[in-house]
């Protein structure tokens, strides 16, 4: 499950997704929650930034606050539910982020780790998007990420880790191109644990109302 994560902008946010107008014109986050509203990057016409909110509402729903908001999607089985299997071919999008957290829990203690890549500021995650409309016919445009079994590093904190993409993942998940079954295995894969990072971080983190670039700290003595 992947609960929070963490966007920090740079100043090239714009060309490291190749979108010529991003919509980027925000505040770094550190702790993203279920429910907010985030930029997603999706392929029309050209590369295009959107801002959505976190939490899939099927199109096919009738009352968006009835329905379960769906945060993630598992990879193994995506082409078999209802909610994701009509996305596959035709609404994937990139999730920038730069982190997520996972809570490794420790008889009834949890920990709250922060995982990130090393070498990378931004990233991003696979996810699926698709647009609900009300009976007025307003659109409102939601995301979920895909998750993944875990790699040798976040084996020992949590059971399942986000679908982080490589450069070259991005391009052809972001594309138009039908992906199959074999491409979706592995371009779904856990990232390459060696060039990934975990440590324990303050357990304010907890507070999904709360954003501070502190959250993203090593605590040290853990």
């Amino acid at each position: 499950m992947c609960g929070r994560y963490s966007l920090i902008c740079i100043d090239d946010m714009g060309s490291r997704f190749r979108v010529t107008e991003p919509a980027f014109g925000f505040r770094s986050h550190f702790n993203i929650a279920p429910g907010s509203m985030m930029p997603v990057i999706v392929r029309r016409e050209r590369s295009e930034a959107v801002m959505m909110e976190w939490g899939l509402v099927p199109h096919w729903v009738k009352d968006k606050k009835e329905s379960k908001h769906l945060i993630n999607a598992r990879a193994e089985t995506l082409s078999e539910k209802p909610s994701f299997r009509g996305l596959l071919n035709s609404r994937r999008c990139l999730v920038p982020a730069s982190g997520f957290y996972e809570w490794k829990k420790d008889g009834a203690h949890t920990t709250p780790f922060y995982i990130r890549l090393r070498e990378v500021p931004v990233f991003s995650f696979a996810g699926l998007y698709d647009i609900w409309h009300d009976p007025q016919g307003t659109g409102y445009a939601t995301y979920t990420i895909i998750t993944t079994g875990p790699n040798e590093l976040v084996a020992p904190i949590h059971n399942r880790m986000p679908a982080i993409l490589d450069r070259d993942n991005e391009t052809r998940w972001v594309s138009n191109d039908v992906l199959a079954a074999d491409d979706l295995t592995k371009i779904l894969a856990p990232y390459p644990h060696g060039e990934m990072e975990a440590y324990p971080v303050s357990p304010l983190v907890n507070n999904p109302g709360s954003d501070d670039e502190r959250f993203i700290l090593p605590i040290q003595g853990l």
